[in-house]
């Protein structure tokens, strides 16, 4: 099949799993609920937590997997996440430090534990970019350890924060972590989400041509005409600002970031102006199917879906690594 094909099947699966996975789970929904009255308890169900629901689920997924497929063009590294840089530490300290103060408030339809973990991602976003700068602007390598130093310490002030919460806290800041979407509520979580989104995702397109250079190497992407500095600040911008507006709605989902572009990537190449389509649609579709599994598989109880991904993510990055390991000795 060629590439047209697999992006036209790619784009199936995704219409199919939106049409769907909102009928199905602990109780099944007719499809004859989607016109009923809203008096209808299957009606209700349906229009108030199980499409807003799979909405939610696709956006996030997309959005993650969109941000892993550009932080690998810019560190040429299929092993890159959207977490590399600390994001959703960022946003994770931004969430306990909400649940230890035992803040409730909300702004419009957005949560004040959205507002705080929107906050912490951010607050690393700008720190990453103030320490990676010289004057020569800022290299892959300094960008990558700015992140990974700032992720650990981030983390070990979560630790601190916990350590110092009672136990009640401590267990609503551990399951924050886990990443999930059964506080789906109606439509909010999808208006808070969509601007942010959108906004990460057509700045990513517009780059397309451009991440393909990079992917090819940062000297050769100079010599083709890119401003190299420039474009990895407006992609670094975008990604990060799609996926902490992700953590912030969601908390931190692992893993959807480093499998979907590197699936899309075995299907239909790496050519981004393929791929980034490919790579929105198979993220999507993954975490809308991997939530409709965390929410049926031990039910009436539900599984966070950052279980579900990281169930598959852990032997799917063994795989990754030893493939490359692989190619590297021959």
């Amino acid at each position: 099949m060629n590439r047209a094909g697999v992006l036209g099947v790619l784009l199936l699966a995704a219409v199919l799993t939106l049409a769907v996975t909102p009928f199905l789970g602990m109780y099944g929904i007719a499809p004859t609920a989607l016109w009923q009255g809203g008096d209808d308890r299957a009606a209700w169900l349906l229009w108030t937590i199980r499409i807003p629901r799979v909405g939610l689920a696709f956006l996030a997924g997309a959005a993650l997997a969109l941000s892993g497929m550009t932080f690998q063009a810019i560190f040429r590294n299929p092993l890159a996440t959207p977490f590399t840089l600390g994001v959703a530490s960022g946003a994770s300290l931004g969430a306990v430090t909400y649940i230890q103060f035992g803040l409730s408030f909300s702004l419009g339809w957005i949560s004040g534990g959205s507002l705080f973990a929107f906050a912490g991602a951010l607050l690393t976003i700008l720190l990453v970019y103030a320490l990676s700068r010289t004057r020569q602007g800022f290299s892959t390598a300094t960008l990558l350890l700015s992140g990974v130093a700032i992720s650990f310490f981030f983390s070990s002030l979560i630790l601190f924060v916990q350590y110092l919460s009672d136990p009640g806290r401590t267990f609503r800041m551990f399951r924050w972590m886990m990443g999930g979407l059964e506080g789906v509520w109606g439509f909010p979580d999808l208006y808070t989400l969509s601007p942010l989104v959108a906004l990460g995702a057509v700045l990513v397109v517009l780059q397309r041509h451009e991440l393909n250079l990079l992917a090819t190497g940062e000297d050769l992407a100079a010599a083709r005409g890119v401003e190299v500095q420039r474009t990895k600040g407006l992609l670094f911008l975008a990604a990060s600002l799609m996926v902490g507006a992700v953590v912030a709605v969601c908390g931190p989902i692992g893993f959807v970031g480093l499998m979907a572009p590197h699936i899309c990537r075995l299907l239909i190449g790496p050519d981004h102006r393929l791929l980034t389509p490919a790579t929105v649609l198979f993220g999507g579709a993954f975490l809308a199917v991997c939530d409709t599994v965390a929410r049926t598989v031990i039910a009436p109880t539900e599984l966070p879906v950052g279980i579900i991904t990281a169930m598959l993510g852990g032997p799917f990055f063994l795989w990754l690594l030893l493939t490359r390991s692989a190619e590297m000795e021959v």
